[in-house]
């Protein structure tokens, strides 16, 4: 999804600065995007690190002269129940889905406070809502995503800034394609989608680039839930 993301935010004029731990795919989303005539650079990057994220503002900052908007995407997850789920493991998820949002959200409000309409999209999941088996460390996390967003609306308004979660069903991403594809699979993944499939990552996107922008200037601390309604039953 982070791919689409950017590349959705570059088409509609965005600046984008791409960072993941991935080498190869961080430069080669920036490529594309600018292969399509957008801007775009790419930044090495662990998001569980507070130091990482401060040299991530500072190439911001340095080139561009502030941060208008921040997309907390990162995220892993593990199909273990809770019992099942090693300290390492649990560790490891909570530090870079909900760690790490906490460390862009800090790192970043210097920064936006020099733009005139800041916002902070934290990506969340359905299953930061409700719980489900087999994921408990995740949904811990995704959790603690959307409570963490709405602590920082509250936190950030002084300074003009909004912070809003999204939270995706699910989305035929590499994280979930093995599972799709067989239909037992889908199916069980599925469960009570009434969609009846899969979103496309851009139907997420859509969802980040209203939030990012003005048109969505009078929501903040609030959830949006794009889940095919898996959660409406």
């Amino acid at each position: 999804m982070g791919r689409t993301h950017a590349q959705l935010l570059a088409e509609h004029g965005a600046t984008v600065i791409v960072t993941d731990v991935n080498d190869t795919e961080g430069l080669e989303t920036a490529h594309l995007i600018e292969e399509a005539g957008g801007k775009a650079s790419f930044v090495h990057h662990d998001v569980s690190d507070s130091a990482g994220w401060d040299a991530v503002v500072k190439h911001a900052v340095d080139s561009h002269g502030r941060v208008d908007v921040l997309v907390n995407n990162a995220g892993i997850l593990a199909f273990k129940s809770l019992q099942d789920t090693t300290e390492a493991e649990w560790e490891q998820i909570i530090n870079v889905n909900a760690k790490g949002t906490f460390l862009g959200c800090k790192a970043v409000r210097p920064a936006m406070q020099k733009s005139s309409a800041p916002s902070i999209v934290n990506i969340s999941s359905m299953y930061g809502i409700i719980g489900a088996p087999n994921a408990a460390a995740y949904e811990a996390s995704k959790g603690a995503v959307r409570s963490l967003t709405k602590a920082a609306a509250v936190d950030f308004a002084e300074s003009g800034i909004r912070v809003n979660s999204v939270h995706p069903g699910v989305i035929d991403t590499a994280m979930t394609r093995d599972i799709l594809s067989d239909p037992e699979g889908a199916k069980a993944l599925l469960g009570t989608t009434i969609l009846d499939r899969a979103a496309q990552p851009e139907e997420v996107s859509n969802c980040v680039l209203f939030l990012a922008s003005d048109e969505s200037s009078f929501m903040n601390g609030a959830e949006m839930v794009v889940d095919g309604g898996y959660i409406a039953q």
